[in-house]
């Protein structure tokens, strides 16, 4: 499942998540399942043909990356590979995990206090401020309860075994999530 919330030049997408990394830290062997956040710049091209044409709405570079993960095998509502991504490479490849226990611990409070703040997710991802339009963080701000609730949504349906679930074959995919 895949939801975004879409402003001005930037948004928000949520999404379902099972991920098996090929090359774990310690500590990090086998599966977690849960919901990945993204900021994004998101893109809006020309019209296609009239005025009436649809305009074509694109997700383009992220920015932020939040991951609300548990291990499968472990205690549902640990949270224990929640972390984040503060900023992104060129080629669009996260710069290494972020563990915080205030994370950890209140993950969606997390996540909502973060949302509250766009111009210090900018700094701390290395992009410049004009990359949002001036009413992108008000907007962010106001939409931050929503964003969370549909995050929490996902967290149950993933519990639940509704959504973030392995891949019918394990050997030929290593990833499964809502936004492929």
């Amino acid at each position: 499942m895949l939801q975004a919330f879409v402003f001005e030049k930037v948004g928000v997408v949520v999404g379902d998540l099972y991920f098996l990394d090929p090359n774990p830290h310690p500590g990090q062997e086998g599966p977690e399942h849960g919901v990945r956040l993204e900021l994004r710049v998101f893109d809006r091209g020309e019209l296609k043909s009239s005025i009436y044409s649809a305009v074509p709405i694109a997700a383009g570079k992220p920015i932020w990356r939040v991951d609300l993960l548990e291990a499968v095998d472990g205690k549902p509502g640990s949270f224990n590979r929640t972390h984040h991504h503060e900023k992104f490479t060129p080629n669009w490849d996260p710069h290494p995990r972020v563990f915080l226990r205030e994370l950890s611990q209140d993950p969606l409070g997390w996540l909502a206090g973060q949302l509250s703040d766009l111009p210090g997710i900018l700094d701390r991802a290395d992009v410049p401020q004009d990359v949002a339009d001036p009413a992108d963080a008000g907007s962010l701000k106001a939409m931050a309860p929503a964003i969370v609730s549909v995050a929490s949504m996902m967290l149950d349906k993933v519990r639940a075994g509704e959504l973030g679930t392995a891949p019918a074959d394990d050997a030929a995919d290593s990833i499964r999530n809502g936004w492929l």
